[in-house]
């Protein structure tokens, strides 16, 4: 140890910045805006090309206008040849803690990419976030 007392033990620069609450209304004001076009991706549906958000592009607008949000799942069901998933999104702000749920529902023998459970809760944190407005517009057609 040195006995050089002009030595300053620093403190560590903070890991991550805490935000101050927000009202609902500021979250959702924010949310509600049009999702950039780099962050969302294209899909064939019945013939037509469809836009949509990525769960992981979800995470990162809930990250930057929703501060502290949080989910669970709720409950995971088969229903026929269904995997249905019900999931809570939670966003903290001055009003108190305001949760929206959402379902998701994927085909038990999936054809495509992913497995039945993390395909369903990809739909259902999408759509928990959009009944918070992000991409909401994207379901309009």
């Amino acid at each position: 140890m040195s006995n050089n007392t002009s030595e300053q033990i620093q403190p560590a620069a903070p890991v991550f910045e805490i935000k101050p609450l927000r009202s609902i209304q500021a979250v959702i004001a924010d949310l509600k805006k049009p999702v950039a076009a780099k962050h969302l991706s294209q899909r064939k549906q019945g013939g037509q090309s469809l836009s949509y958000i990525a769960w992981y592009n979800a995470v990162k607008y809930l990250d930057h206008f929703a501060a502290g949000w949080s989910y669970n799942v709720v409950s995971v069901q088969t229903i026929g040849e269904n995997c249905v998933l019900t999931v809570r999104l939670s966003i903290p702000c001055v009003e108190g803690v305001v949760s929206r749920e959402a379902t998701g529902i994927e085909p038990l023998v999936v054809k495509g990419y992913g497995n039945c459970a993390s395909n369903a809760e990809s739909m259902a944190l999408r759509r928990a976030a959009a009944k918070f407005g992000l991409g909401l517009y994207l379901y309009e057609k």
